[in-house]
């Protein structure tokens, strides 16, 4: 992997933007579904959620460079921004207009991100830890993805359901994230090593269960509740896999990382404003 902090936040930005494209065109589609519908075959019918899926594979081509160039603990919380992205396209989509007070909170979501990658400045980890390294963190970070979303499908209240399907799927795009800075590496010793790594697959698994996870989340319930797990549980179960498995760290020191955490905790909040505001749009 190489560190070309520059590169990576050019196309980690990129891939904020063409996740902000899909989020709004598979949010519009999925939640058209009725509940007692299928809904995986409501949405391969739907021409919209289709041109979102177009957008994903833009932005994760985008997320794939930019972890080639950059560590996680850099990349992931970049994409955060998506929500500044999809904010006035939802806004144009539905014909309305963002207040002041919605465009004050993406400018500190925008200002607690450049502070995260000043002050924070992560640091490159080691792409190629090996099996043992990753069991601990991959048993307990699945296990809580199992658990939140067996509650989830099974909970009678929309919201929550919407709640924990989300966190769910935000965590797998996450690990994704994590495994794909591996995977990347790989490329290097040609396709053998890419296609006999467990990475690999995990990956692809991850992959595509987050996305069928994020679909049943917007199906559930409101937006409010699904947009921000998934939004914030992506950098955070991101940040888990790089710190306890890739060994990536902060570089700075014990006042800058209470800067940094101050920062973290605004850019939460601020991105479930944003997420709500997304929402009433």
């Amino acid at each position: 992997m190489s560190d070309h902090p520059v590169g990576a936040i050019a196309c980690a930005l990129l891939a904020a933007l063409f996740f902000a494209v899909a989020a709004v065109a598979q949010q519009r589609a999925a939640a058209a579904v009725p509940e007692g519908d299928s809904l995986v075959r409501a949405l391969l019918r739907n021409p919209r959620w289709w041109a979102g899926i177009v957008g994903d594979i833009g932005g994760y081509a985008m997320q794939v460079a930019a972890l080639a160039l950059g560590a996680v603990l850099l990349v992931q919380p970049i994409l955060v921004s998506a929500l500044v992205f999809a904010l006035p396209l939802a806004a144009r989509l539905n014909g309305r207009s963002i207040t002041a007070r919605t465009w004050a909170t993406a400018l500190a979501l925008t200002a607690a991100l450049v502070c995260f990658l000043l002050v924070g400045n992560p640091s490159e980890g080691n792409t190629t830890a090996p099996l043992r390294d990753w069991l601990l963190p991959l048993i307990i970070l699945v296990a809580l993805i199992g658990a939140a979303t067996i509650i989830g499908i099974s909970s009678a209240d929309p919201g929550r359901r919407a709640l924990l399907l989300g966190t769910a799927s935000g965590s797998l795009y996450g690990l994704a994230a994590a495994l794909t800075s591996y995977v990347t590496s790989l490329f290097d010793h040609g396709i053998g090593e890419v296609l006999g790594s467990w990475q690999t697959w995990a990956l692809v698994v991850a992959g595509i269960t987050g996305v069928y996870l994020q679909q049943r989340a917007f199906q559930a319930g409101p937006l409010s509740a699904s947009l921000p797990a998934v939004t914030i549980a992506e950098p955070l179960a991101a940040a888990f896999i790089g710190v306890t498995v890739l060994d990536e760290r902060f570089r700075t020191n014990s006042f800058g990382l209470a800067i940094t955490a101050l920062a973290v905790i605004i850019m939460c909040a601020t991105t479930i404003r944003l997420s709500r505001a997304q929402v009433a749009t």
